[in-house]
């Protein structure tokens, strides 16, 4: 099953996603919160979220959804940092971190390949657009 890291600023926000997409997931989905820094204040570590999806990893692939700014940015350093091997099957979505995370969570519970899962969290992008 593909794994999710949820990439915040904040340990809790990031937390909560995580919290709120696993009510929606299969209980083998792994998710992993990599949020805030080590001190517990905010701001995003490159570092832990390589940590975040070393765990997440079970051999099927990776989505990270990220939020705001520097949440990306420590994205691509931790990918950057990952072997050849795992960087093929690892990707950020492009989504909003609520939406984008639950869409991927239940997609990627269906047994879906990481593509899917990808697609699912862009495609929530559109999911609040009002008119």
């Amino acid at each position: 099953m593909v794994g999710i890291v949820i990439v915040s600023h904040s340990g809790k926000v990031a937390q909560g996603v995580k919290e709120i997409a696993m009510q929606m997931a299969d209980e083998k989905l792994k998710m992993v919160a990599a949020g805030g820094l080590g001190d517990g204040s905010i701001g995003t570590d490159a570092a832990a979220v390589y940590n975040a999806v070393m765990e997440a990893d079970s051999g099927e692939g990776v989505l990270v959804t990220a939020g705001l700014g520097s949440a990306v940015l420590s994205a691509e350093t931790a990918l950057s940092m990952l072997g050849e091997k795992l960087k093929s099957r690892v990707a950020i979505a492009d989504a909003p971190v609520v939406e984008g995370t639950i869409a991927a969570a239940v997609t990627a519970s269906s047994g879906a390949p990481l593509a899917d899962v990808k697609a699912a969290a862009e495609e929530a992008r559109d999911a609040r657009k009002l008119e």
